[in-house]
């Protein structure tokens, strides 16, 4: 049976993720820090999981051992990462930016390097292997307050679209799949320090944002895909959002002038 990694599965798209590709027959391992989070995860959804801070390198070496024990490899998900602050440039935290390329953009390449072995084996023996990473229209739409988390997740675009460039040649999909407004319990809560007001008010008045599981669906569609089909970037967002910096935050109605 095909397994696949995903990173972030404690929470949000990850949790959803992880949940959706063991209802279509996959292997799972679900990886993030906290074990307590990936304990209940495994009791709701029967995934295997593993606790490692992408981060380190030793975690990421021990989580490869561990994969190395249980077979093939045939998927990487990466979806760990995220946001902090929503400052100009002039007024942002250097420890801030700091700690979202270090999530975003090198720990996909540490972990990425240290399992592209698992999935070559894979793809020999399945004829493809698939790496997927969860990017952001930020990293093409920038905004204010958002140069920072701007930066790093192009910073994670561009290392995928290069990683594609480098495994021309191979049978491994390289996949990005980009959210636009995606109202799940943690993201904007981590980003604003636990401020759950204002969290919320990144939602407040918008009609419908993308849920966990709508991305989930994404991603689940472009793992379960023949494997000579790459769908290079998939751009999602709900309808109330146009671009990164302009949203409806009233309800959608038909114009009637």
């Amino acid at each position: 049976m095909a397994r696949a990694v995903v990173t972030g599965a404690s929470t949000g798209i990850g949790w959803a993720t992880v949940a959706l590709l063991r209802q279509r027959g996959w292997d799972v391992t679900g990886v993030a820090r906290r074990a307590e989070r990936l304990g209940a995860l495994a009791a709701e959804t029967g995934a295997d999981v593993f606790a490692a801070d992408l981060t380190s390198d030793d975690d990421v070496a021990a989580l490869r051992a561990h994969l190395e024990g249980l077979g093939r490899v045939d998927a990487l998900v990466h979806n760990a990462g995220g946001a902090r602050g929503l400052d100009r440039v002039e007024d942002g935290d250097p420890a801030d930016w700091r700690w979202m390329f270090e999530a975003n953009v090198i720990a996909v390449q540490r972990l990425t390097g240290a399992l592209l072995p698992l999935l070559r084996a894979a793809a020999e023996q399945a004829g493809h292997a698939t790496l997927l990473a969860v990017t952001s229209v930020a990293a093409t739409e920038v905004y204010e307050g958002g140069a920072g988390y701007n930066a790093a997740k192009a910073g994670e675009m561009m290392l995928m679209r290069a990683l594609r460039l480098e495994l021309a040649g191979e049978p491994i999909r390289v996949i990005e799949i980009a959210p636009g407004m995606v109202q799940t319990e943690e993201f904007a809560l981590n980003r604003f320090g636990g401020d759950a007001d204002r969290a919320g008010g990144v939602y407040r008045g918008v009609e419908n944002p993308l849920t966990s599981g709508d991305v989930a669906d994404v991603i689940a569609y472009a793992l379960d895909l023949p494997g000579h089909v790459n769908l290079d970037t998939v751009t999602i967002r709900p309808v109330a959002q146009a671009a990164a910096f302009k949203v409806t935050r009233e309800p959608l109605q038909v114009r009637k002038d």
